[in-house]
């Protein structure tokens, strides 16, 4: 018999991305939904005007368009994200974030190494 009375244990429930996070005038609003030691997943909503400048990160990052549309420049190369669509960036990868109108995203950084 398993003891579900465990405080500390998270609760299993189905929910719509594009409804776990609200966009807000002027901003970037981001929410962590994981993380662990094998990376973490997290959602964010960029308002129009509002994008990330170039950057790198040590690990792959799989970005994953949840709502609207942006440009993703990876070196120098350009990909448009829309809803449903992923975009795997190597980690290292000079990249921005340039969203077209309010988007959003779900970015899930991936520690370890990548297997062929």
């Amino acid at each position: 018999m398993t003891d579900r009375s465990n405080a500390a244990r998270t609760e299993i429930r189905v929910e719509k991305l594009k409804e776990m996070l609200a966009f807000q005038q002027q901003a970037i609003v981001s929410r962590m939904l994981v993380k662990n030691a094998a990376g973490s997943v997290t959602l964010f909503a960029f308002d129009e005007g509002e994008g990330l400048s170039e950057h790198t990160a040590p690990f792959d990052a799989l970005l994953i368009g949840v709502e609207g549309e942006a440009e993703v420049r990876v070196d120098a190369d350009l990909h448009r994200l829309g809803e449903g669509a992923t975009l795997l960036i190597p980690a290292g990868a000079p990249h921005a974030v340039a969203p077209c109108a309010q988007f959003k995203m779900l970015l899930v950084m991936l520690k370890g190494e990548r297997k062929a």
